[in-house]
């Protein structure tokens, strides 16, 4: 059995190493350009979300919560906004009312859903390691303890299994 782990371990860890880094640029809430580049040395999670999306507003709650317990481990939290010319000025009201105090980036589009992997719907989350390297999706509403077994992974030691790479909550 501790084979099988190990040899678990070690291909997600080469999976990891091979993969490419990824980028995205966007704006931040002052309208600054932003880039998924800038924040490498730090693990990063990544959410797609939109003020429209009812699992998008149950979610964003507990990732205002992990948020505040992972910060002082150095983890990066980005919500990356779906929103469009019709639903942005939404944007603040959501903001104040889950007290989000992470980085709000605008402009994301199907697109990027779509290069990064996440598939077509939000919310989505990509976990990203120090390096800028996607080494785990959630795929619809996050569950707390998805969140935190790849957190726990991603700012731990790694001698562990590394965790399901895509969890997929929507059909």
């Amino acid at each position: 059995m501790r084979t099988g782990m190990a040899a678990a371990l070690a291909a997600a860890l080469a999976a990891a190493a091979g993969a490419p880094r990824v980028d995205i640029a966007l704006r931040d809430s002052s309208g600054k350009k932003v880039q998924l580049r800038d924040l490498r040395g730090k693990p990063v999670v990544l959410n797609f979300w939109a003020t429209w999306c009812e699992p998008c507003n149950a979610e964003m709650p507990m990732l205002v919560s992990l948020e505040r317990e992972y910060a002082g481990r150095g983890v990066r939290f980005i919500a990356a906004s779906l929103d469009d010319s019709k639903s942005s000025g939404r944007i603040p009201e959501f903001v104040a009312k889950y007290q989000v105090g992470f980085s709000v980036w605008r402009g994301a589009t199907a697109d990027d859903l779509d290069r990064l992997g996440l598939g077509s719907a939000v919310p989505a989350t990509a976990f990203l390691d120090s390096e800028g390297r996607i080494v785990a999706r959630i795929l619809g509403q996050a569950r707390p303890e998805e969140v935190r077994e790849r957190l726990d992974w991603l700012t731990g030691d790694r001698a562990g299994p590394a965790p399901q790479a895509v969890v997929k909550h929507v059909p």
